[in-house]
């Protein structure tokens, strides 16, 4: 039990000591520490939508430089402060214990004390902010609901009196955020217009992002449950967990037969299935990795994303 837990009416200012954690032998350097806290692994992730957004926006004689890096820099943002904010908020709430079994999580390991860590979340706010007038400036009041919209996901997934990311509804809102309203969004601030296709297209993206997260609440699933995170693994149990991770990978391969077959992208988007010996291999770790050994099918599972993303964005072009 840690200590927030043994005494629930110690204030948010008890979280600002850091306690020393015998998980790491020598203490990482400050930079090195909120590399470690914004989980490089991830921002994989948040690379592959926008890729695929720019790449249909080329295909349509749409793309523009700098609206594309800014919708890049605005998920990288996102994702850094969603990384953040569940840092800080699951230790809060008593969720990182020095039990969890996945990557060193900074405050529970005493590495940054919740102060600093607000103050990070601030600064990763305002940048996001600041990337989010432009893009407004750019695509509209639509980028400024779906911006606005976008932050709130990132702070209330853990954060607030109901997070969703404890309720059963962190794999739907990573899927429509970080998945289809990135592509969608990046497509948008460059064409100024959307189609069923850019939807289309989002679609797989998405269900490979969340498939990361279903990794992630798969290997915490036991101390989740403890500590009353009912994430959808937790409700559903780890066995249909591992079956919702199967269906998103077969899924995310089959989504780009219609994009062929129905809306005439041309053959080239078929290029993702180079993967699939990849994703063969993801589907068959996480039916045999316990505990520790996900945290490998994790990263494997964000550098399947980002392939696959790379592999459907070529196909575009082509």
């Amino acid at each position: 039990m840690s200590e927030r837990q043994a005494d629930p009416s110690a204030g948010e200012d008890s979280l600002d000591e850091p306690k020393p954690s015998p998980r790491l032998e020598a203490e990482p350097s400050k930079p090195q520490i909120w590399l470690m806290a914004s989980r490089p692994r991830t921002l994989l992730a948040a690379i592959g939508p926008v890729l695929v957004g720019s790449s249909l926006a080329w295909a349509d004689g749409q793309f523009s430089l700098m609206p594309a890096l800014a919708a890049a820099a605005g998920a990288l943002l996102l994702q850094i402060l969603s990384n953040f904010a569940n840092d800080y908020f699951d230790f809060a709430k008593g969720v990182d214990t020095r039990e969890r079994v996945g990557p060193t999580r900074v405050m529970a390991a005493g590495l940054l004390s919740a102060r600093e860590l607000r103050l990070g979340m601030a600064l990763v706010l305002g940048l996001a902010i600041v990337d989010g007038i432009y893009l407004i400036l750019v695509g509209g009041w639509p980028i400024l609901v779906v911006g606005a919209a976008s932050i709130l996901a990132a702070l209330l997934y853990t954060g607030g009196p109901l997070p969703f990311g404890y309720r059963g509804l962190g794999d739907l809102f990573v899927f429509i955020f970080f998945g289809l309203a990135a592509v969608c969004g990046t497509y948008y601030v460059q064409a100024g217009t959307l189609s069923l296709a850019v939807l289309v297209s989002a679609v797989p993206v998405g269900f490979l992002i969340t498939a990361i997260l279903v990794v992630n609440n798969l290997r915490d699933i036991e101390t989740d449950a403890r500590a009353g995170k009912r994430t959808l693994a937790v409700l559903i149990g780890a066995k249909n967990t591992r079956r919702q991770y199967l269906a998103l990978l077969i899924l995310a391969y089959l989504v780009t037969l219609p994009l062929w077959l129905v809306f005439g992208l041309g053959g080239s988007v078929l290029l993702p299935f180079l993967s699939l010996p990849l994703a063969a291999r993801r589907a068959s770790s996480v039916f045999s990795a316990k505990g520790k050994e996900l945290n490998s099918v994790l990263a494997a599972t964000a550098q399947l994303s980002l392939q696959f993303s790379l592999l459907l964005s070529l196909g575009i072009l082509l």
